[in-house]
């Protein structure tokens, strides 16, 4: 296919500006998985509250946490086909508008049904804000910063974790911890940053590798060239190739033997995912901190320094990713998780407190963060095929958001029985992801998309 070409001053004019419109697109697009974040941890300081209010068993309460989780499996199932019809930024204005429903419903929920149902709408923007988010930074960053750029995606996430950890704590210290109406403000308080998404989405531009998928080869130029890619001419041929069945309508089916390995390599990241024990302890903090002898109050201020921790490691990650790689990130995570899991159990076998319980949940979460929390959106993108991405995300994320769903609800109940033995589980868990990810995951960093889809034998 012939290369585009885009005039001298042109390309002079829209450099100017790239870095920050740049920057911006990716800001913007980072505000969902904010959201993400803060609806994912606003719960853990709920959950004491909504077992009286509600008159919840631990079952129930389990259920009551995973209702979001259900919406996000069928959030991150069904988006796919939107965002490959009417594009990554319609989509994510969708979901912006469904967290501002979720926060508000909540937030004036009448009864414990109306509550399952809104926190389940928040889940489906939770489930289509995981997919569709890191995807458009996937897409629109250089090879070179494209590590950093998506994991400014998990940045958000964790803001936003820590986000609700403070909302939460400001809350209870505002109207006392035991006040009646807590738990209300604290799931409204998302309707803030909710509507700041939707009023700065509609600035930023469209995916130019969907604008190819869609055959629109100059605009998605002008986008290369507006976001700083230095030769977007030659990006635009490079993306039309890897696409070209679909440019030319050939319907590309999801199941087929050229993408079996990308496909299986991603779903393994995505599962290990769930399996280090990271939603468990965000989720349950506070009750956790309980369990371990802490007051109601010391819980949601020691979850406030498990949030920290999420940031710092976070922060050290972003600076590592696109130096040392994905790989070498994941392997030393495997090795650290195990020690925290491993103190985490001895916690609650040798009936400890203190110190040593903020120690084993910030080494947990610590560990995820500059390791899996850093990689995962950054490397299934990077892993999947253009042709594939959106359906294979959106089916790898549904697969994702199930395990996460079955331990969001199975913990409380499993906790109850065996705090120790669950934390023994995920200790075991990342035995395996050592073994898996040195044997099978390639690197990744540095290369380009089109490069990388060679190098996993997807294109000839």
């Amino acid at each position: 296919m012939a290369t585009l070409n885009i005039s001298t001053d042109d390309r002079q004019a829209s450099l100017q500006g790239t870095s920050a419109t740049l920057i911006a697109s990716v800001a913007v697009a980072a505000l969902g998985s904010f959201l993400f974040g803060f609806d994912t941890a606003v719960i853990s300081g709920t959950t004491d509250a909504l077992r009286q209010v509600f008159g919840l068993t631990e079952n129930l309460l389990g259920l009551t946490v995973s209702s979001a989780l259900l919406g996000t499996m069928i959030g991150a199932l069904l988006v796919a086909k939107p965002a490959d019809h009417w594009g990554r930024k319609p989509v994510l204005s969708a979901m912006a508008l469904l967290f501002i429903a979720s926060a508000l419903g909540c937030g004036f929920a009448p009864n414990w049904y109306a509550l399952l149902f809104f926190r389940f709408l928040g889940g489906v923007a939770v489930g289509g804000t995981s997919v569709v988010s890191p995807m458009y930074i996937t897409e629109i960053a250089p090879a070179r910063q494209r590590g950093v750029l998506v994991a400014i995606a998990q940045l958000m996430i964790v803001l936003g974790i820590l986000g609700a950890y403070c909302s939460n704590f400001a809350v209870a210290a505002y109207f006392g911890a035991d006040h009646a109406t807590n738990w209300r403000w604290m799931f409204g308080c998302m309707a803030l940053p909710s509507a700041a998404f939707i009023t700065t989405v509609i600035l930023i531009p469209e995916s130019p590798r969907w604008l190819v998928k869609r055959n629109r080869l100059a605009d998605a130029q002008r986008v290369l060239a507006r976001i700083g890619h230095q030769n977007p001419g030659t990006e635009v041929a490079e993306i039309a190739q890897s696409l070209q069945s679909d440019i030319s309508g050939v319907h590309q089916r999801l199941f087929q033997r050229k993408y079996l390995r990308p496909i299986l390599l991603a779903l393994m990241i995505a599962v290990l995912n769930q399996l280090d024990g990271i939603n468990a302890v965000l989720y349950y903090s506070a009750d956790i901190f309980r369990m371990a002898g802490a007051d109601k109050t010391s819980a949601l201020q020691q979850s406030m320094i498990v949030g920290l921790t999420n940031l710092v490691m976070t922060l050290v990650a972003m600076c590592l990713i696109d130096r040392i790689g994905r790989k070498v990130l994941l392997l030393a995570g495997s090795v650290t998780f195990i020690f925290s899991h491993c103190l985490a159990a001895w916690v609650f076998i040798a009936h400890l407190k203190g110190w040593v319980v903020i120690a084993a949940l910030m080494g947990i979460v610590g560990t995820h963060a500059y390791s899996q929390g850093a990689v995962v959106w950054v490397i299934i993108n990077e892993l999947l095929p253009n042709a594939i991405r959106a359906s294979a995300g959106s089916l790898i994320c549904f697969l994702m958001w199930l395990f996460c769903a079955g331990i969001s609800w199975g913990f409380p109940v499993i906790a109850h029985i065996s705090s120790a033995g669950i934390f023994g589980f995920f200790a075991l868990m990342m035995v395996l992801q050592l073994i898996l990810v040195w044997r099978y995951l390639p690197e990744t960093k540095g290369v380009s998309l089109e490069e990388l889809q060679r190098r996993l034998g997807v294109l000839e």
